[in-house]
């Protein structure tokens, strides 16, 4: 009894801290995320005592709203009209990611091989949910506001998977390449399945019910649900969230179901990001800047090739896309909130090097954030991606 009220507590204490950045930047030019990273780094100026969140916890609260929103807020048709594009840079793409990650960390940093590559698994994930809401702001084209929403939420999936696959590899000590081919494909078949099924059932019951209320607990009852129904049956939960947002996106836009859907959000990025802040020393970040350094290029080499290279390979394939394009959906990899959670959640058995990977994603988002995020803006102005209609700029 104890040690749950000593976690909702905390918990409790982390949304307060984080409310109050938001009533905060009420006044101040500064985006939310990047406050957040801020006051992380604050929190865990004081703190003394090492606070341990079960990685399942972290998980099952963070991924699902985060996910599903992000699903949410994508047409399924454009999506499925670019599919080819966005399934390379989720699928091929994540693994190059990998591997070149693996690669220079170990070379460089304290990282051996497995942990290195477990590193470069976590942090091929992008940020679903940060760049969507820029791209449509700025009114930049459709296809490739598309582009870029589909493959950051689906490399989240491949990106979860690899991970489970090298860290079971790595604490079992056994790599059986042709078994963890088929357990991956079992896994994500079986997300898919479990989506299916559930989407389309709450499909159908929010429209039947035609209420904002239903809908919101509905939906709710779906990211949840989906995902932890989908672990429970050992296939992939983020796979089931992904499905089952898809689905559900196309229900009628809802002014209750949008401010909750962000709503939840906001809790999630509030909790991620202020947790980090008590896993974080100040000090040990200074103390681990050459790593940290050598992250951040890795991640920035990796999705270079990743990007141009990939596309390079598809533009006689398929339907042309211009170098302005990939010039921005390079530089929209951000790495937030699903980076921070998966590096929080990764077991003690790794600890000798765990402290020391928190430290290098915890670098590579305040990049992330503080860099890439604040320039975007400019630099899609720059390549002339801009295109707000006068109605757009009039509201």
């Amino acid at each position: 009894m104890e040690l749950f009220l000593w976690t909702e507590t905390i918990l409790i204490e982390l949304l307060l801290i984080g409310t109050f950045v938001a009533l905060a930047l009420r006044q101040l030019n500064l985006p939310y995320t990047v406050a957040l990273v801020l006051v992380g780094l604050a929190v865990a100026l004081p703190h003394s005592s090492e606070v341990n969140f079960a990685p399942e916890l972290i998980l099952s609260l963070a991924l699902p709203p985060l996910v599903f929103e992000a699903a949410r807020r994508i047409n399924w048709d454009e999506l499925r009209q670019n599919l080819i594009r966005v399934l390379v840079l989720a699928l091929p793409g994540v693994i190059l990611t990998t591997l070149i990650v693996g690669g220079i960390l170990n070379l460089f940093t304290p990282l051996v091989w497995p942990m290195a590559f477990v590193f470069g698994a976590l942090i091929s994930t992008t940020d679903p949910f940060a760049v969507g809401p820029i791209l449509r702001n700025m009114g930049v084209p459709k296809r490739l506001a598309t582009l870029v929403d589909g493959e950051n939420l689906l490399n989240n999936v491949t990106a979860i998977v690899l991970l489970n696959i090298v860290l079971t590899g790595m604490l079992t000590g056994q790599v059986q390449l042709l078994h963890s081919l088929a357990e991956s494909i079992r896994v994500l078949v079986g997300g898919v399945a479990v989506g299916l099924v559930l989407g389309w059932l709450i499909y159908r019951l929010v429209k039947w019910a035609q209420d904002d209320l239903i809908e919101t607990a509905l939906t709710t009852l779906l990211a949840f649900g989906s995902y932890l129904l989908a672990e429970r049956l050992h296939v992939s939960g983020v796979l089931a969230v992904v499905v089952a947002g898809l689905i559900n996106g196309s229900l009628r836009p809802s002014g209750v179901l949008n401010g909750f859907w962000e709503y939840l959000v906001f809790l999630a990025n509030s909790l991620i990001f202020l947790l980090i802040g008590l896993e974080v020393s100040v000090l040990a970040l200074s103390n681990a800047w050459q790593s940290v350094l050598w992250a951040i290029f890795a991640v920035l080499v990796a999705r270079a090739l990743a990007v141009y290279g990939l596309n390079g390979l598809l533009q006689p394939m398929t339907e042309r896309v211009p170098m302005s394009w990939l010039h921005a959906w390079n530089w929209s990899g951000l790495r937030g909130a699903i980076a921070v959670a998966l590096v929080l959640s990764l077991p003690e058995e790794i600890s000798e090097y765990r402290e020391l990977m928190i430290l290098m994603v915890f670098g590579i988002v305040l990049f992330s954030l503080l860099i890439q995020n604040a320039t975007l803006q400019g630099l899609l102005r720059r390549l002339g991606l801009e295109n707000k209609s006068p109605d757009q700029v009039e509201y």
